[in-house]
């Protein structure tokens, strides 16, 4: 019997999607459009979610006649504090333990490292009232990390990248060598692989700086989806370049090279804010289909869901207009956190 914890690759069967609802601050913004405009975002996502698996969204007590108003009645709620509303960072990263069962690993969060800006005095203890309520163990980990900072196959293969869990302020005093050593011993992490850096959005004052999953993910072993900025105009153009480069030059836990496909961006380069980081890469993976981002970029938005429909056979994937996500920092992938269903016996 094997004695590591294994985390299974979002394609493994869901219990359930989790999401939180947004509750306050620049995720509501200003107005009582913009307001409005967050809040149909997330329940569009909870909704196409809910066309495949269970969803639950977690309420601050604040929000729970208004998110009545926006949640479809076949999703379910469960009221607990919150700051913010990205559910992959601020919720449980869920593993298979000796016997199949669950297992949630709670990592410390700092609001990204904590900058100024942020509040996650709540958020920092949902991923255990998250895990309670799904009647999960938690396994607690000192190292803080967030659900859209790392990646894995299934089989043992964990992307990182070295911005984000080296960051000072994160992890002042860690070294690959600690981090891959907390990653073994909380995901069963065989083989961690270290991607230099994220894209050049990510690195401004309301970034991540680096989250892996604005940059590839796989979706099946072997095989690596990769975000491509193909316009020189834009700073990502070398960016994307280097870390196909990288990407190139890595083998996965079982020794693999990556068959790298790669998802074009689409042909907006800016917003109001300056260069974009759309990309396709953070989609999310449920029972039978994909919640894909899309950026009212017809041909582009097209192009991307035949890959993904590619990638992912046999899944329907759904495409729902991002901008507002990615106006607010992140995409689809970063508003949701699958729970695996519990597995047999190792």
């Amino acid at each position: 019997m094997n004695d590591a914890p294994h985390w299974p690759a979002e394609t493994s069967e869901h219990a359930r999607l989790w999401l939180a609802f947004p509750t306050g601050g620049y995720t509501l913004g200003d107005t009582a459009a913009d307001a409005h405009e967050a809040r149909q975002m997330w329940a569009d996502v909870a909704a196409a979610a809910a066309d495949f698996e269970p969803v639950t969204v977690v309420v601050d007590p604040s929000q729970v006649e208004v998110a009545a108003r926006y949640l479809r009645d076949d999703i379910d709620t469960l009221v607990a504090p919150l700051d913010d509303a990205w559910m992959r960072d601020i919720g449980p990263t869920w593993v298979h333990g000796q016997r199949g069962e669950l297992n949630a690993v709670d990592w410390v969060f700092n609001g990204w490292g904590a900058p100024a800006w942020a509040r996650w005095g709540k958020d920092s203890r949902i991923a255990r009232t998250v895990a309670d309520a799904a009647g999960t163990p938690v396994v607690s980990s000192l190292l803080v990390n967030e659900g859209g900072a790392i990646h894995t196959d299934g089989e043992g293969t964990v992307l990182v990248t070295e911005t984000v869990q080296l960051d000072r302020g994160r992890n002042p005093y860690a070294s690959k060598e600690r981090v891959e050593a907390e990653l073994a011993r909380t995901l069963g992490a065989r083989k961690v692989i270290w991607v230099p850096r994220g894209l050049t959005r990510d690195y401004e004052e309301f970034g991540t700086r680096g989250h892996v999953d604005m940059v590839a993910t796989i979706p099946s072993p072997g095989m690596l989806l990769l975000h491509a900025q193909q316009d020189s105009a834009h700073p990502d153009f070398e960016v994307t370049r280097a870390l196909r480069t990288f990407f190139e030059g890595q083998t996965d836990a079982s020794g693999r090279s990556f068959d790298i496909v790669e998802l074009p961006a689409p042909g907006i380069l800016e917003d109001g804010e300056g260069p974009v980081d759309y990309n396709y890469v953070n989609h999310v993976v449920v029972n039978g289909g994909v919640i894909a981002c899309a950026f009212g970029d017809k041909a582009a938005d097209e192009r991307a869901a035949a890959i993904l429909a590619e990638a992912y056979p046999g899944r329907r994937v759904v495409s729902l207009d991002a901008r507002p996500l990615f106006a607010r920092g992140g995409g689809i992938h970063c508003i949701t956190q699958q729970q695996p269903a519990p597995a047999t016996s190792r």
